[in-house]
């Protein structure tokens, strides 16, 4: 198998099917991780609240793999946002990952209401232009958030990882990523298990001999979403992977983007303040 890689604005690209660890065991990721690499994936998304940037680290030097060949992404936490704490945090995942440079750098939350993404971002591009990261980007970021970063004259983020999936298929601000050079990547890409038994989904499953969650993966992979499927069951961190092997009609990718109803799994990014 085969996964596409698609270039992001920052003059590197990026393995269109990761790999999450969103909620896994920190006395577990490890293990984890290094299954998803044996499987196959090239591309390992954490953050530091996830506390298992450790694992993924620890996963990552047990491998043998050569560290060109894995991108890794971790996230800066709000609590974290701001300039000179942005810097120390950064420093701090990568200690915890154990590596020199990070693949992607991404603001987990705007959190609008502190009012300091524009600042934090800012800091991204010196991590960037130092060398440190080789691509900078947001998580969660919505269309008004994306155009504020613009008004202040600082670059483009060259990837947006937001909930998609087929309830929210988040065509409007995909269509804005378009139109700006931003890739979409999608976090609880099976609406942690909501859209696996509606009968549309089930139906094309059945036509192609594959998983309900396969079906949804290679219908993220068609319109041309980068998706990170989580597990932590041995079978289907390789069966999520042979989505890749699957290919979707037309019609079938407009059947499933017609399940769209708005509905979120998650934080809306207007009001998740956490610190």
């Amino acid at each position: 198998m085969t996964i596409p890689d698609l270039p992001l604005s920052d003059s590197v690209s990026i393995p269109q099917l990761g790999f999450g660890v969103f909620q896994v065991d920190p006395a577990t990721t490890q293990e984890v991780v290094e299954q998803a690499l044996e499987a196959g994936y090239r591309h390992i998304d954490t953050a530091k609240v996830y506390g298992n940037e450790e694992g993924v680290g620890r996963a990552l030097a047990a491998s043998g793999i050569a560290r060109d060949e894995v991108f890794v992404t971790t996230k800066l936490w709000n609590a974290d946002q701001g300039r000179d704490a942005t810097l120390a945090a950064f420093d701090a995942s990568l200690d915890r990952l154990g590596l020199d440079v990070l693949d992607l750098y991404l603001i987990h939350w705007p959190t609008p209401e502190h009012g300091t993404f524009v600042e934090t971002w800012s800091a991204f591009e010196q991590l960037r232009d130092e060398g440190r990261v080789r691509a900078i980007g947001v998580s969660n970021f919505r269309a008004e958030d994306l155009a504020t970063l613009a008004e202040a004259g600082l670059s483009t983020p060259s990837i947006n990882q937001v909930e998609a999936h087929p309830l929210l298929p988040q065509v409007s601000l995909r269509e804005y990523h378009q139109a700006h050079g931003i890739l979409t990547e999608a976090w609880s890409p099976l609406a942690q298990g909501e859209v696996l038994d509606l009968p549309e989904i089930t139906g094309i499953a059945e036509a192609h001999d594959a998983t309900p969650a396969q079906v949804v993966i290679a219908w993220h992979l068609a319109i041309g979403n980068v998706v990170i499927p989580k597990s932590v069951t041995p079978d289907r961190i390789r069966s999520n992977f042979a989505a890749s092997d699957l290919t979707l009609s037309d019609d079938e990718v407009a059947t499933i983007s017609r399940l769209d109803r708005g509905h979120r799994i998650g934080p809306d990014p207007s009001t998740f303040h956490a610190a």
